[in-house]
């Protein structure tokens, strides 16, 4: 996107609080996220993100083990589920945030018990928000989509330059 960027991931807790809204939640993580980056980086502009997988009210986060990502793509399949990604964007030298986020919902095809395996042999579910990654080889779960794959995928470039310019023009 030409932007000059570092990569730092903090420690957080990614907890879930029983009856948090989605969007509150990406948000709140997010914001996480940034703070806790900026407080090492106060002449840069941070940017933090979060996203998660919602079904029927259940948030899916990373899963903790196989038989969690085992368990989030069984329960997933065949079915229509909505990813948030929440963005936070810090500029520090100028006391400003910025919080917000996207939504997309997608429809998973039916799965067989052989794909969820053979998928979860990969790894890739492991790190991955509601256990699959549609941008890699998890894209033969999705049916269809509807709203932004960058929203998906955890990063929504459109979001993003809206706020990034925003923020920028706070210098």
């Amino acid at each position: 996107m030409g932007y000059d960027f570092d990569i730092v991931v903090p420690d957080v807790d990614e907890d879930i609080i029983q009856g948090e809204a989605p969007s509150d939640h990406v948000l709140r993580i997010s914001k996480k996220k940034a703070a806790l980056v900026a407080r090492d980086f106060p002449d840069d502009i941070v940017l933090g993100a979060d996203t998660i997988v919602v079904l029927d009210g259940r948030i899916f986060g990373k899963p903790e083990s196989r038989l969690a990502a085992k368990d989030m793509l069984e329960t997933l399949s065949g079915r229509a589920h909505i990813v948030y990604t929440g963005l936070t964007v810090i500029n520090s030298s100028a006391c400003v945030t910025i919080s917000r986020y996207d939504s997309t919902e997608v429809v998973f095809n039916d799965l067989a018990e052989d794909e969820i395996e053979k998928y979860i042999e990969s790894g890739e579910p492991l790190d991955k928000a509601g256990a699959y990654g549609i941008q890699g080889m998890g894209s033969f779960l999705v049916g269809r989509y509807e709203g932004e794959l960058d929203t998906v995928i955890g990063f929504p470039r459109r979001l993003f330059k809206e706020m990034y310019r925003e923020i920028e023009s706070c210098q």
